[in-house]
């Protein structure tokens, strides 16, 4: 088994290493960057022995010339700028921005720590323009991966690494039917509640959109409940229309519709992100969907990482025996 040091930038809950572990690889020490205190919360229920450095932008090039020597390098810095949902500020947005953080912990470490340094760097589809800047700085051009091949959701990503020759991962043929809770229907509504770009409510039978991190979970999507969408069936079956609401214009009966689902559960986003069942549990169910909203789709980051190779092994990181001759 090999084992590494981790550096993970805008941790988030640790998605990296769950997927380290789904992978085989075993983690000396895994230290993280992250600000969100309810992030942050998660991780350290998990995993109690992760080293928190804090804010990234306060890191400097002393304290990670005293880290020990750093095999893996990861992290998915903020993607508000560039997102085709958002405003388009690319990197005139704060929080795009961050990526030249990455990038200059990503040099300190070669220059310091380790000229062989693994690195992971993930983020949403973007204008060309943008992704090109980043592929200059890394020296690498990313493979889109969407989630949909590895769960049930649909989540298209791009991914930079100088990990060679990763394919598509293998279709699992995972659906919203495999992924519920007994109370509903495989049935999902997104944009009920308004909001992004769409005007009009959307309904999805197979595959879950992607899952968004709105304040208040606003934008979670919902499932049909089957026990009260059976009654209401029935009740029109007997000849009763729906009850009237006052916004019935618009064509769609909100108070109708919402009378007859619910929002996603935070242990069906977290089945989305391929995360074990209540990982984020502890926290409300508010910060559970914002904090898994935000993290990566594990089972896609494990794929990307087992393909660190035999060569890998020798030349960047170091395995059972070496580790044995070293102590």
């Amino acid at each position: 088994m090999i084992h590494i040091n981790v550096l993970s930038l805008f941790d988030g809950i640790s998605c990296g290493r769950i997927a380290l572990e789904r992978a085989g690889i075993k983690i000396d020490t895994y230290y993280a960057s992250e600000i969100d205190k309810y992030a942050i919360q998660i991780t350290q229920k998990n995993y109690p022995d992760t080293i928190q450095l804090g804010d990234i932008t306060l890191l400097n090039e002393n304290e990670l010339k005293k880290l020990p020597k750093i095999d893996l390098l990861i992290g998915g810095s903020p993607c508000q700028g560039f997102s085709f949902a958002g405003k388009q500020l690319n990197f005139n947005d704060p929080r795009s921005k961050l990526f030249f953080e990455y990038i200059k912990i990503k040099e300190w470490l070669q220059k310091y720590n380790n000229s062989e340094l693994i690195f992971l760097l993930e983020n949403v589809k973007m204008k060309k323009e943008y992704q090109n800047v980043i592929n200059t700085y890394l020296k690498a051009e990313p493979i889109e991966i969407n989630s949909a091949l590895v769960s049930a959701q649909n989540r298209k990503r791009l991914y930079w690494t100088n990990v060679q020759g990763i394919s598509q991962p293998k279709d699992k043929e995972l659906l919203l039917k495999d992924i519920i809770l007994k109370d509903v229907e495989p049935i999902m509504f997104s944009n009920i509640y308004g909001g992004f770009k769409e005007k009009i409510p959307r309904i999805h039978e197979n595959k879950s959109i992607t899952i968004r991190t709105a304040s208040g979970g606003g934008h979670i999507p919902s499932l049909l409940l089957s026990e009260k969408a059976k009654k209401y069936m029935d009740r029109l079956r007997n000849g009763k229309a729906a009850c009237l609401t006052a916004n019935m214009f618009k064509g769609v009966p909100y108070g109708v519709i919402k009378e007859l689902m619910r929002r996603l559960h935070p242990i069906e986003c977290e089945r989305l992100q391929t995360l074990p069942d209540n990982y984020t549990e502890g926290i409300s169910s508010t910060q559970r969907y914002k904090a898994i909203g935000n993290g990566w789709t594990v089972d896609v980051i494990a794929h990307i990482l087992s393909y660190i190779t035999s060569q890998d092994k020798n030349t960047i990181l170091s395995d059972d025996n070496n580790n044995k001759n070293n102590k």
